[in-house]
């Protein structure tokens, strides 16, 4: 079965009125409006593959009153035509949640937040991986960009020409031409921060552009 077979199978099975409900009744007169129209005419996709739930109308008048009391419960919906009918759909995940919860789907509701847990965690952990490959691809772009100026005062003999401290850092880095900036300061006899060994491979790098010229 479906994830929208199980949850119109689990609302078929329920009361019509829930007598312990805290809700005015014309609120739950308007939940069972909208359970409903959902059993009616409504579907869900798949959570594993994205959020998506619609209600489909024949009139445009319908479909506007169910956006409407939708949006008494702070659901929001949008509506579409769609041929000859009128679409009203969710496509945010907290939103689904909040609309299987108002119309009772209790059990959907905990198989829709768990998959969407595991979605969003693996979505977050995606990102992280992203931005740290975006981050160590910068790293390894500019230590290439270092080396090569290395490589080039070395190729004009004016490598025993620089300073103490710029020589020391510049073979650190051909040596370790993976490291991050703070990693290399660390490597320094005297370590020194980040911002100090950018400071020295930027003068390398000065260097190296005026050989160029």
């Amino acid at each position: 079965m479906s994830f929208a077979s199980d949850i119109k199978e689990e609302l078929l099975g329920m009361k019509l009125w829930d007598i312990n409900s805290n809700m005015k009744q014309d609120e739950q007169l308007a939940r069972l409006c909208i359970r409903e129209a959902f059993i009616q005419s409504g579907s869900i996709n798949d959570p594993n593959k994205k959020y998506h739930l619609q209600i489909m109308f024949k009139k445009k008048k319908k479909a506007d009153e169910m956006k409407m009391l939708l949006s008494n419960f702070h659901i929001l919906a949008k509506i579409i035509k769609k041929e000859n009918e009128y679409m009203l759909y969710i496509k945010d995940g907290e939103a689904i949640s909040e609309f299987l919860a108002l119309i009772g789907a209790n059990n959907s509701v905990l198989k829709f937040e768990e998959v969407r847990v595991i979605k969003e965690t693996r979505n977050e952990i995606n990102r992280i991986v992203n931005c740290e490959t975006a981050n160590l691809n910068k790293i390894i772009e500019v230590a290439v960009k270092q080396i090569e100026d290395i490589k080039l005062i070395k190729k004009k003999n004016k490598f025993n020409m620089l300073p103490e401290s710029l020589q020391e850092i510049a073979n650190v880095r051909m040596e370790n031409p993976d490291m991050s900036l703070s990693e290399l300061g660390k490597k320094l006899k005297q370590p020194i921060s980040k911002s100090g060994v950018n400071h020295r491979l930027k003068k390398i790098s000065a260097i190296a552009e005026e050989l160029r010229k």
